[in-house]
Formats: structure tokens, C-alpha cells, sequence
């Protein structure tokens, strides 16, 4: 079984930064489309950036490009998302995803089957 778990979210003030982790395990890490995403409550789920593990640069989302940082350790099977200058409208639950054949839609939810529990940012002013 697939194991996503996500960490490093907690609460910071507007203009802050943050890093989260992701530590995969259980499938073939270097073969796999990984991605970010967060949701807010009563938003839908949304992409940030994603990236084929296997080789390739990230693609990321308008709403995060220039403030969100994607990087990869591949020797721990770890997956990072740098954040900088934050904002209120950041605020959500932030999930690792991972798939064989994301490609297709790199930051679209549907296109993934393996989800880590999340981890909470909150952004106050």
C-alpha cells in the first residue's frame, strides 16, 4: 500500500514562509507523478505544482508561481514544498498525491489515486 505522509504545516503570519515534507513510501517513487495540492474549507481541491519524479521540471499554478517552491530528495524519497510570502488565502489543508500516469493532467485531483492525510496551514494577519 502506497504511504504518503506529509509534515511541517502549522501557523505563521502574513508574509511568512513555510516548508512541508512529504516522505513517500511503498511504491516505485523514481516511475511516479507526484504533486501538491490543498483544500479550504468549502473550496474545491486545488493543484499547485506537480512533477515526474522520473525526470522533468515541476509545473506549477498560477495562484503559487513565484512564492511556491517545489524540490525533491530522491535518494530519502522525499518530496518538499518551499512556500514564501503567505497570505490569508493560503490557509487550507495541504496534501502530497502520487501517480503512475498523472501526466495527462498534472494538477488535477482526479488524476491521482495515492493522497497523504494532509497537513494544516494557517496564514493570520
Amino acid at each position: 500500500e502506497v504511504q504518503l505522509v506529509e509534515s511541517g504545516g502549522g501557523s505563521v503570519q502574513v508574509g511568512g514562509s513555510l516548508r512541508l515534507s512529504c516522505a513517500a513510501s511503498r511504491f516505485t517513487y523514481s516511475r511516479s507523478y507526484m504533486a501538491w495540492f490543498r483544500q479550504a474549507p468549502g473550496k474545491k481541491r486545488e493543484g499547485l505544482v506537480g512533477i515526474y519524479i522520473g525526470g522533468g521540471s515541476p509545473t506549477y499554478a498560477d495562484s503559487v508561481k513565484g512564492r511556491f517552491f517545489l524540490s525533491q530528495d530522491n535518494a530519502k524519497n522525499m518530496l518538499y514544498l518551499q512556500m514564501k510570502n503567505l497570505g490569508p488565502e493560503d490557509s487550507a489543508m495541504y496534501y502530497c498525491a502520487a501517480s503512475r500516469d498523472a501526466g495527462y493532467n498534472i494538477l488535477g485531483h482526479e488524476a491521482y489515486e495515492n493522497w497523504g492525510q494532509g497537513t494544516q496551514v494557517t496564514v493570520s494577519s
